[in-house]
């Protein structure tokens, strides 16, 4: 039996981000069934599972070498310290554990792919009937037409206290750009917290360029918490601006895409690459 895939979140108060966290893990339990690898997952504070009882739950199960799957898209102090800090003290509650690394997800160019998809998802929208008043004009008008070279895009990350992090989402805005956005306007990097600029900043930053429509791509894995204060913000822009067309586009999510991804990760970490 190949030792087991533990994916490693850093954990947070909201219920709906562990709930798909868990779908996903089934997920690849399905997808790695057939290889006679377990997989398991756990948060390193905050949320359930906790990493702490989903290793002692593997040992129980005679495992005692697994690899741990940081589940986050960019680097900076969490992956750098607080991932080998926690399974320091796993080893230290289990002196037989071993445990390989998987790569950081961050821009594989399947993610991007999967970035991809999500803003086609939201530009397709149709868009909401607007209630004008009566002197504007019928609410059946025609809605303006859009061009995509007058559409930009807002990349959002999480946002850090680690400059590398922030640095981390600023690179793959560019990779974005260039390999799948090149038509729009432009593309933006924003953040939800903790550093400049926030997304009501990123999207005035667009209408500023002359852009009459903004869609928001969240660069974020699962729904939760973050995703809601992603499109509060951008919505409470939106109701400032009834001119500027904003949409925001929806997370990665639990889907085959990703799981390629981890699975790739964990068959390099077996065979030796390191990070």
């Amino acid at each position: 039996m190949k030792p087991p895939l533990l994916l490693i979140g850093q954990g947070s108060h909201d219920d709906n981000g562990s709930v798909e966290f868990g779908r996903f893990i089934h997920r690849l339990r399905c997808r790695l069934d057939q290889t006679a690898a377990d997989v398991s997952g756990g948060y390193i504070a905050k949320a359930r599972p906790r990493l702490s009882d989903s290793v002692a739950s593997l040992v129980a199960r005679g495992h005692h070498r697994m690899v741990a799957q940081p589940m986050s898209l960019t680097g900076g102090t969490w992956l750098g310290t607080d991932i080998p800090s926690a399974m320091a003290r796993e080893r230290e509650r289990h002196p037989m554990l071993t445990c390989d690394y998987g790569r950081p997800l961050g821009s594989d160019p399947r993610v991007l792919a999967l970035l991809a998809e999500r803003l086609a998802d939201a530009a397709a929208e149709v868009a909401s009937l607007r209630l004008v008043p009566a002197a504007a004009g019928p609410l059946d008008d025609e809605p303006e037409h859009i061009e995509i070279g007058e559409t930009a895009v807002v990349l959002v990350g999480d946002g850090s206290t680690s400059p590398e992090s922030n640095a981390d989402v600023h690179r793959v805005s560019r990779l974005f750009w260039e390999t799948h956005a090149h038509e729009y306007m432009t593309v933006e990097t924003a953040f939800v917290s903790l550093t400049p600029p926030g997304v009501p900043g990123g999207i005035e930053r667009c209408r500023r360029l002359g852009a009459k429509r903004v869609i928001v791509v969240p660069y974020l894995l699962f729904a939760g918490g973050l995703l809601d204060r992603v499109w509060a913000q951008a919505m409470a822009y939106a109701a400032g601006h009834s001119n500027l067309d904003v949409r925001c586009a929806d997370v990665i999510g639990d889907c085959e895409g990703l799981a390629d991804v981890v699975i790739e990760r964990y068959e390099e970490a077996l065979s030796g690459i390191a990070w």
